[in-house]
């Protein structure tokens, strides 16, 4: 009794089951292929996952970018490379730092402060142990293929030793200082952020507005315009453009401050000042604005502080002290009102500038912070893409990395926060001297005295992540797997973090590993709703990746989210086409379960192609075979190079299409004969072989439907009649651990040329029955109206086709009978469409209403008419055009084709009407 699929999939209860068994048997990792013996050749293959925080809860994001990379490692193993997908998780310093202040704040109603550094760490550990996990929970029931027993985490012993290990060296070859400057500063994390983890807020509509300096002298004012009036607290000069007539003849005097009673210069510096905006003249502030900086150090001005760390006026503020900035503005606008100082306002477009962690507007601040000189590091990454070391694909995206690393600035790393890798710095009280080290510090070097005490910041996030490529593989060790596995092959990544992330790996790859981190580094986009947003929390339509596993399975969740990539483009997210692959899913289960059924007890399959080839196969077995020949080719070129929306296209019109459609349909008369004829012998060992090899195609992109069905099949390869892994019912046991995810990619049947010959013939029959069916769809028959066809060729081989697979061919044409002449004279009420090798007639007369089918003809005319014409008026609508995203737009393109094609056809069907009377 052979095993049959059930009549239904179930993706709830097989998802499950063939996670728990992939991972117990240990089959994502490299070394199950040495313990089952299996051939690995080629060079070694290996992803690292961007690895997400240990905060987080899986998104479309990670779901889309982790099932590209499991596309990549799947196809890889059963290319026979050696393979390695690494996990892991990342610390993320301040949003998991503010998750468990959050958490300490409303639950036990006390602050960090409060608990002290070392058991707050302690709590935020707690936290990541109790919460950490939910995310590599989410990972597995997507089915991704990463080995478990290698799943790191950024702050890991290993790992933090790799982080010391550098910040020590590049310390101590004069790469990493400590500086004061001019920085980003977030008053609600309270902590410093890098250029990169501010946001600009285009458009922000603020004000500009002007008030009056007295002079000194009492010899009258100038007048400033500003868009802070809160910094005039900390101003140390007015600054004028020298060759600027209306102010020359103030440059060097002073103008006496409001509030501070403080006495400021007036400045020429043609750096800063642009004589058309505002009045001409700035205020400077040197302590709280970059530019301001700059003119303070160019002309020796005093650097006043005006705000703590929250952003509060501090005691330089005077009577503004102990005020938020805001409430500052608004006090020093009304005191100055109240002065007779205030010299109008207007509406101001600008940039304003937000911490990506909290949202808080960010304070510019001095503050001792530490750096990296990245421009010598930066040198070596540009030349590693310049030579093609590093390929960016699309293309289009070493561009943009070109134009960021030519324009580098320093990297702030330090982070005033408590969680994270603390800096490995000891400041000496005695001396002032710093000493850094790989081991704990207890006296200084330069005095010994032992009264040191560790720097309180650690290292911002990036830091450590940038060393992810080699830190996972056991780096500073001269580990196998670092050995082994470094270069990765490729990086997966959005390109909103090209530079946050990717250009640092590459960096510090090249530094420290004398070699690049990938070789490979694929972009893709983000995923949008259907009216072009971005997919989020904040607009309230973010997509919860699980819930649509539960409503839909893991498998046509992954296709949807593979088959949605285009090239350098953001993918649009769609229930319809969801569900659409649902239907794909059940379309496999379906002709699987159908093939399997048609199998005897004692079928065994062909031992290889070329055993398949030699037996009598007939025209359909051999166009499938070429069909699958295309596909091989196709897929071998287009996963390789990351062109992933033609391998899905290809996968699932061969799937559909051309093997349930057509092959499967065309067979059936012959798997229905009673007798093992050679004949039926050739259609089951076909049918076999092609689903095999559709199965293990199909494997990546939906790993865990075909890893059941091969259950079933697996059986028939075991040529023992067990079932393998698969019981009676088709399900996993402990039994055999030979898994379709190790089983070697299809190569492709070997042809003869009067073989390819022979299947295209097929291509022309089927042209045959695809006229007789547009025939009677223009005709508007019912299913059930046989119709008459006539066959006009002078091609005798398709004549002999036609007639052996008359039954076939009747029964896809919906037809009674099919007469295959050289010459053929129509009647007034038949209906003809040319093919390649002829003409298709249907006699009509009897089988319709003229007059009713001309009726409706042309009120389908006219809705499809309007429907054309409201696409291509939206189209013509330049502002539709400029404004509208570019799937929108693609979609209404997509709906003007479609109905432009169904007027040509319906217009065609009205015209044979016509010629009918």
């Amino acid at each position: 009794m052979t095993a049959e699929l059930p009549s239904r999939y179930s993706h709830t209860e097989t998802e499950a089951r063939w996670q728990e068994l992939w991972e117990r048997f240990g089959a994502f990792s490299p070394e199950f292929a040495e313990k089952a013996g299996l051939p690995q050749t080629g060079d070694p293959y290996c992803i690292v996952i961007p690895p997400p925080n240990v905060t987080g809860q899986l998104h479309v994001g990670h779901a889309l970018n982790n099932t590209i990379q499991d596309v990549l490692i799947r196809t890889a193993r059963k290319m026979g490379r050696p393979t390695l997908w690494v996990p892991g998780v990342d610390h993320a310093g301040i949003a998991t730092q503010a998750r468990v202040e959050k958490d300490l704040k409303e639950k036990e109603g006390v602050s960090k402060h409060e608990l002290g550094r070392e058991e707050f760490l302690k709590r935020v550990w707690e936290w990541k142990h109790h919460f950490g996990g939910v995310i590599t929970k989410q990972i597995r029931r997507l089915g991704f293929s990463v080995d478990w027993s290698r799943e790191r985490f950024t702050m890991d012993e290993g790992l933090s030793r790799a982080v010391r290990k550098v910040f020590v060296d590049l310390y101590k070859e004069g790469l990493i200082y400590r500086d004061t400057r001019m920085v980003n500063w977030d008053p609600e994390a309270r902590t410093v952020l890098s250029d990169l983890e501010v946001d600009y807020e285009e458009g922000f509509k603020g004000e500009l507005w002007s008030f009056a300096y007295p002079l000194t002298d009492g010899s009258g004012e100038i007048v400033v315009a500003t868009t802070r009036p809160e910094t005039m607290l900390g101003d140390t000069a007015i600054a004028v453009h020298p060759d600027d007539a209306r102010y020359r003849h103030l440059i060097g005097k002073t103008c006496k401050l409001p509030f501070v009673n403080r006495e400021v210069p007036i400045i020429a510096d043609g750096i800063l000042v642009d004589p058309e905006f505002g009045t001409g003249a700035v205020k400077v502030t040197p302590a709280h604005d970059p530019n301001d900086f700059e003119v303070g150090k160019r002309h020796d001005l005093e650097f006043i502080t005006i705000f703590d760390l929250s952003a509060r006026v501090n005691e330089n503020g005077g009577e503004f002290a102990g005020m938020d900035r805001y409430e500052a503005r608004k006090a020093i606008k009304a005191k100055i009102a109240d002065l007779g100082l205030e010299r109008g306002s207007k509406e101001n477009i600008m940039s304003l500038g937000r911490s990506q962690r909290s949202g808080a507007v960010v304070e510019p601040m001095i503050s001792t912070q530490w750096f990296v000189k990245v421009g010598p590091l930066a040198e070596e990454a540009i030349a590693a893409v310049e030579t093609g070391k590093i390929r960016f694909v699309p293309d289009q995206w070493k561009n943009l990395f070109y134009a960021w690393m030519r324009d580098i600035r320093d990297w702030c790393i330090s982070r005033q926060l408590w969680w994270g890798h603390q800096i490995p710095a000891w400041h000496c009280a005695d001396c002032g001297h710093t000493t850094v080290s790989m081991e704990d510090v207890t006296s200084c070097e330069h005095c010994q005295s032992d009264n040191v005490t560790q720097d309180e910041d650690v290292l911002d996030t990036w830091f450590s992540s940038g060393l992810w490529p080699f830190s996972t593989l056991g780096w500073p060790e001269p580990t196998h797997d670092l050995r082994t596995w470094y270069p990765n092959t490729v990086l997966v990544t959005a390109y909103d973090i090209i530079f946050f992330w990717v250009a640092r790996m590459i960096m510090l790859g090249l530094h420290f590993m004398k070699d690049v981190p990938f070789g490979d580094v694929y972009i893709h986009g983000l995923m949008r709703d259907e009216k072009g947003r971005k997919i989020s929390k904040s607009l309230g339509n973010n997509i919860d990746p699980i819930d649509v596993v539960n409503d839909f399975g893991a498998d046509a969740y992954r296709f949807f989210l593979i088959a949605t990539l285009t090239e350098g483009k953001d993918s649009t997210y769609s229930e319809g086409r969801l569900k659409g692959y649902q239907n794909f899913a059940n379309k496999v289960w379906n002709s699987s379960r159908f093939v399997f059924m048609n199998l005897p007890a004692d079928f065994r399959p062909v031992a290889d192609t070329k055993e398949l080839t030699s037996l009598a196969l007939e025209t359909e077995d051999l166009w499938i075979l070429k069909q699958l020949n295309h596909l091989l080719e196709t897929l071998n070129r287009t996963i390789g190079n990351y062109k992933f929306h033609i391998a899905t296209e290809e996968l699932y019109a061969f799937i559909w299409n051309q093997f349930c459609d057509w092959y499967v349909e065309l067979i059936k008369s012959r798997l229905y004969e009673k007798e093992m004829t050679p004949s039926k012998e050739a259609a089951l060992q076909t049918a076999f072989y092609v689903l095999r090899s559709i199965l293990n195609v199909l494997h990546p992109f939906m790993p865990h439907i075909t890893e059941e069905i091969f259950a079933i099949q697996k059986q028939y390869l075991n040529n023992d009649g067990q079932n393998g892994n698969a019981g009676s019912s088709g399900k996993a046991s402990d039994a055999d651990p030979r898994f379709l995810m190790w089983e070697p990619w299809p190569v492709a049947a070997p042809l003869s040329q009067a073989q390819l010959t022979e299947a295209s013939v097929l291509e022309v029959l089927q042209e045959v029955i695809t006229k007789a069916r547009l025939i009677r769809a223009e005709a508007g028959l019912a299913p059930d109206r046989k119709i008459r066809i006539v066959v006009q060729t002078a091609n005798a081989e398709l004549g002999r086709v036609i007639q052996v697979k008359e039954k076939a061919v009747l029964r896809l044409s919906q037809a009674e009978t099919i007469e295959i002449t050289k010459s053929h004279n129509a009647g007034k009420f038949e209906s003809m469409e040319a093919f390649s090798e002829g003409e298709v007639f249907v006699p009509l007369e009897g089988l319709l209403d003229v007059a009713k089918e001309k009726d409706r003809l042309n009120k389908e005319i006219a809705k499809t008419s309007q429907l054309a014409e409201g696409a291509r008026k939206k189209l013509g609508n330049a502002k539709f055009v400029e404004s509208a995203p570019a799937d929108v737009i693609e979609k209404e393109k997509q709906k003007l084709e479609e109905a432009d094609e169904k007027l040509n056809s319906l217009k065609k069907g009205l015209e044979r009407l016509a010629k009918m009377g």
